[in-house]
């Protein structure tokens, strides 16, 4: 049996896997569905670590210094010769004999001579022999005499684990796995929001926000149909934005469904289509910030106004100072809200440890003193 953590439980503990000397330096296996972001997992934990040439160790990266870079390689592709190399025209002097030798590729010779973040994609669908090549990377960190500069740190992604019935690909065996440290990962929702807010077109981010249960297929996986993934949606939002199709005024639909439906399936394109077609009928932050339209959130129930409260934390309200006409608007917001959405507002207000927030947390209780609605407030927390 194995547990699932979310990106940001990793997260938590890569730092303290991947710092140190090569002693303390331990390779890293993530096991997922497809299109979660195995990859990203590797390349953010690369900009977040530095080689200390001065004490022989990797560390987290600290402004003005360089990243690790990253090696990948798909293990998928891979042959015995890709580990072993190439036999050089050169031979070499063993003992006064002749003797043949191999010349590795370029892959293996930048991750021995410099520190690098060796990624290792698709190894369950390597061959045996690639496979038990990777034994001798992740216990010994070397391969055919060749041995991984101190600081490289090796990262691998299988799509096994409790989801391997679905994909075809190899079980790795217990001695195998021993070699590795082993994270099954099931991402959240809020991991994706979390990191699409500067990735993804804000109308993508929003349709995600609001029709969850469209971000990725979790039931069986029928052969021939497309589904989404958040790797499909991030790709759909780059095509859209190389057409410029959702900053247009009127937006070519039958366009839109098509690409959508290549990119995500039938039902999450029906749903994005519908979405931005009556994407000016739904209720911007300004609308309650700036211009105080409480109106317009009359028909909400609980989910829509988790979703407007999200949508603003995403963009950045609550880390920012709140100028008074939008604090006496947020405070007329909340007497509207269902106990469970004001509480969900509040907390994400203060919930940033800053000044800032501290801040806004103070202001916001003061507006609704000023306003009279201090009472409903203590309630809401359990008071008297």
């Amino acid at each position: 049996m194995s547990v699932a953590i979310t990106f940001a439980n990793l997260n938590s503990m890569i730092p303290t896997l991947l710092s140190g000397d090569q002693d303390d330096l331990y390779s890293v296996l993530i096991r997922g569905r497809h299109g979660i972001g195995k990859s990203w997992i590797a390349y953010q934990t690369a900009s977040g670590l530095a080689w200390d040439a001065t004490v022989n160790k990797t560390r987290p990266i600290q402004e003005g210094e360089t990243c690790l870079p990253v090696v990948e390689i798909r293990a998928s592709q891979m042959t015995e010769g890709d580990l072993l190399g190439l036999p050089s025209p050169h031979d070499v002097n063993v003992n006064g004999e002749q003797a043949a030798s191999l010349r590795p590729f370029a892959w293996l010779v930048k991750a021995c001579t410099e520190p690098v973040v060796l990624f290792l994609d698709e190894v369950d669908r390597a061959t045996t022999e690639v496979r038990q090549g990777f034994f001798q990377l992740g216990d010994s960190r070397q391969i055919n005499g060749w041995k991984l500069h101190p600081g490289t740190v090796v990262f691998g992604a299988v799509n096994g684990g409790v989801h391997a019935a679905q994909y075809q690909v190899a079980d790795m065996d217990p001695a195998e796995l021993d070699r590795w440290v082993t994270f099954d990962v099931e991402p959240s929702t809020e991991d994706w929001l979390g990191w699409g807010k500067n990735e993804v077109h804000a109308i993508v981010w929003d349709f995600i926000n609001q029709n969850r249960e469209h971000l990725e297929h979790k039931g069986e996986f029928e052969p021939g149909t497309v589904y989404p993934s958040r790797r499909s949606w991030h790709r759909l939002s780059n095509t859209f934005a190389k057409i410029n199709m959702l900053d247009e005024e009127s937006a070519d639909m039958g366009l839109l469904f098509n690409l959508s439906h290549g990119f995500v399936g039938f039902e999450a394109a029906v749903a994005l289509r519908d979405f931005v077609e009556n994407y000016e009928r739904q209720v911007t932050i300004e609308d309650i910030l700036d211009h105080g339209k409480l109106d317009k959130t009359k028909d909400f129930g609980l989910v829509d106004h988790v979703a407007l409260i999200e949508k603003m934390d995403a963009a950045g309200i609550f880390t920012a100072s709140i100028g008074d006409t939008r604090l006496l608007n947020m405070v007329n917001y909340f007497d509207t809200l269902p106990s469970e959405a004001r509480m969900k507002l509040f907390t994400t207000l203060t919930a940033q440890n800053s000044q800032i927030s501290a801040e806004n947390g103070s202001n916001f209780h003061k507006m609704l003193a000023k306003q009279g609605k201090v009472e409903a407030f203590i309630k809401l927390l359990g008071g008297k």
